[in-house]
């Protein structure tokens, strides 16, 4: 019996198993770098152990410390989560050896399963259908081709390539990533099928010879091949399901499987499976399955670690339906690289319940309002997951509660996801492995450009009351009224198409009688003079306009000279920008700035080398992934002020590039 568990991870994943062992009366241990010491995780466990340092490979890495770790707490069992070391045949072998109950499959099916190359031999053998694979550069026989890890998923390590000349390039860097991710370079080759759908069963063995199926989930909608909409039950022909069933569970029988595990397969166009991998660990999107079979695959998994039999020995019915989305912290302005910073508002509304299996909208989050995102770990913030009787409702249900959600102080691909969630494609169960390549309008920002002018003013006014309410004299006067009427009250901002410039001025009565825009940098479509705008309300964090005989609610949070408003329309992330600006150095022309905090991996070019517009000037790894730094135009390599294993903050200068001298 288990009664103490060590939680080998961290964020939204150590916080969900937490959630079962309360339930179920176990003692929790947390292990945590020095940069989650104040994380949720870390204060939510009864026990807490410290691993020194901050990068994964100094800490969650790091076998030795986590034995240790449950050593000094007491621990008499592990769970390894997902990411990291949940899929290292060492760490399993070595729990075990160490005489503790390890939550999990066995060393030898994770090791089994860990080396793909050979987990296709091995599940060939036992009947699973393949796609054609190689090993190296020089054996592959035609294009387009995918090029894999052979340890771990995630996406991390993952490149399509459409010819010869760039396969060389995506192996190499395919091998960097997956090291960084999970300390194995390996990788693989593998046929590319195009307009695919990535689909995957939830399996589940016992030490008593029991495998089940529970399902089939569908995660096609990926970005950079990592998943980011996923749901339950797939929509699929009961034939394909009952295939899909089949030879999952004949992948598990063949390699003696115990616990939770995911068997992955692509569904080609004409209809025909093919074998991706093996997961031999918790999914992240577990929790569809969860809702719509009613089980908590986490409680089955400490069970069956116990050696006790599933309490189900057939495929479990579909109750409705169920959909998550991944919320990250990632910039849409900067292509989606992951951001970071301070989260200083994270609030979902509607959610019915937390981590464990829950009718309506579940939010399994690792972050909650003042968390740090750091640079260190994954861009995964949270997972919302809604279920409804019915499809069409639950992705209404997730889309709605995502639009409404107060998002603030790191960017999000929260829009990306409500766009997806509301197309007409994904409504009709139509989408495939290429989505998001198909449809550039999904990643436009919910608020349009001619709504931005009505959540600056918000912000302004806002600003205004606040400044009121906070004055010791005058109280009574309205705010931002002035006996003499010719010139209006100006605010400035920051906003996402460069500044904006709001200009009104208030009646007697505190009532706006007139107002406008900068329209050179609202970047508003709207033709003609501004709307007709009555002020209903206006508080330090509420105001109330009349647009045009229309009632909008605007909610505005500020933190500093950060305003966040959020109205019915979107919500907009400005910065209000001081009256008399100080004087500050001004970067060269040509100046190329860090997106995010990093190292600089590789240096590509020299010092006046010429380039071309998308040469690769140098490489940015951070929060596991790799970013390409490319030359924004053709020009000279003025400066390379960072080398090779350099680290950088945010906006720090990459590089210089000049234009050619027209002589």
């Amino acid at each position: 019996m288990i009664t103490r568990l060590l939680v080998a991870n961290r964020g939204e994943i150590a916080r969900r198993i937490f959630a079962t062992c309360r339930t179920l009366g176990v003692t929790t241990v947390a292990v945590h770098s020095d940069a989650d010491a104040d994380a949720p995780f870390v204060t939510e466990a009864d026990l807490a152990v410290r691993l020194p340092g901050n990068t994964p490979a100094e800490t969650y890495l790091r076998i030795d410390l986590v034995l240790d770790a449950a050593r000094r707490a007491g621990a008499d069992a592990v769970h390894p989560g997902y990411g990291f070391l949940a899929e290292n045949a060492d760490l399993a072998a070595a729990v075990t050896d160490a005489g503790l109950t390890w939550v999990g499959p066995p060393a030898k099916a994770i090791a089994a399963m860990g080396d793909k190359m050979a987990a296709k031999a091995l599940l060939a053998d036992a009947g699973v259908p393949m796609l054609p694979t190689w090993t190296e550069a020089d054996q592959v026989t035609g294009f387009p081709v995918l090029v894999k890890a052979a340890a771990g998923g995630g996406g991390r390590g993952m490149r399509v390539v459409r010819d010869a000349a760039g396969l060389a390039e995506a192996v190499a860097g395919a091998r960097r990533e997956a090291a960084a991710a999970f300390g194995d370079g390996t990788v693989f080759i593998e046929r590319y099928v195009e307009r695919g759908r990535h689909v995957e069963v939830q399996i589940f063995g016992d030490t008593h010879g029991t495998v089940v199926a529970l399902g089939v989930r569908d995660c096609s909608i990926q970005r950079r091949h990592q998943k980011i909409v996923e749901e339950a039950p797939g929509v699929l022909p009961p034939e394909v399901r009952e295939r899909l069933h089949e030879a999952a569970v004949a992948a598990g029988r063949a390699v003696d499987y115990v616990g939770a595990g995911t068997v992955e397969f692509l569904l080609a166009p004409d209809g025909e499976v093919h074998f991706l991998e093996m997961n031999t660990r918790l999914q992240v999107e577990h929790p569809v399955t969860e809702a719509v079979t009613g089980w908590d695959l986490v409680r089955l998994q400490l069970l069956v670690a116990e050696g006790e039999p599933l309490p189900l020995t057939a495929t479990p019915p579909a109750d409705g339906h169920a959909i998550e989305v991944r919320l990250c912290a990632e910039d849409p302005a900067q292509g989606f690289r992951p951001a970071t910073g301070t989260l200083h508002r994270f609030a979902i509304p509607g959610v019915a319940g937390e981590f464990t299996p829950t009718k309506g909208l579940r939010l399994d989050s690792g972050v909650v309002d003042g968390s740090a995102v750091s640079v260190h770990y994954d861009s995964m913030l949270a997972k919302l997951v809604a279920w409804a009787p019915t499809r069409a409702e639950a992705a209404r249900a997730l889309a709605g509660a995502l639009a409404r959600a107060e998002l603030h102080g790191v960017a999000t691909n929260r829009d990306l996801l409500v766009r997806v969630l509301r197309s007409r494609e994904f409504g009709a169960a139509e989408a495939d492995t290429s989505f998001l390549e198909r449809h550039e309008e999904v990643f436009a920002p919910l608020l349009a450009a001619d709504q931005l002018p009505l959540a600056a003013l918000a912000a302004a006014l806002a600003a205004a009351a606040g400044r009121r309410a906070a004055a010791p004299v005058l109280g009574g006067l309205p705010s931002g009224w002035r006996n003499v009427p010719a010139f209006p009250q100006v605010t400035r901002f920051a906003g996402p198409a460069g500044e904006i410039e709001v200009r009104y001025r208030l009646d007697r009565t505190g009532m706006l009688a007139d107002w406008s825009v900068s329209p050179a940098a609202a970047s508003t479509d709207r033709d003609g003079p501004a709307p007709d705008v009555i002020v209903g309300e206006a508080a330090p964090d509420r105001v109330v306009l009349d647009v045009d005989g229309t009632r909008r609610a605007f909610r505005v949070h500020r933190v500093g000279s950060e305003v966040f408003v959020d109205g019915p329309d979107g919500a907009a992330s400005l910065t209000e920008l001081p009256r008399f600006p100080l004087p500050t150095a001004e970067l060269a022309a040509g100046s190329l700035l860090a997106p995010l905090p990093g190292a600089v991996t590789r240096v590509h070019v020299e010092v006046g080398q010429r380039v071309t517009a998308g040469d690769l000037l140098l490489t940015l790894e951070a929060m596991k992934l790799e970013h390409p730094v490319l030359a924004p135009a053709d020009g000279v390599v003025a400066e390379l002020p960072v080398p090779a294993g350099g680290q950088v903050d945010t906006g720090a200068v990459l590089a210089v590039v000049t234009e050619e001298d027209p002589r």
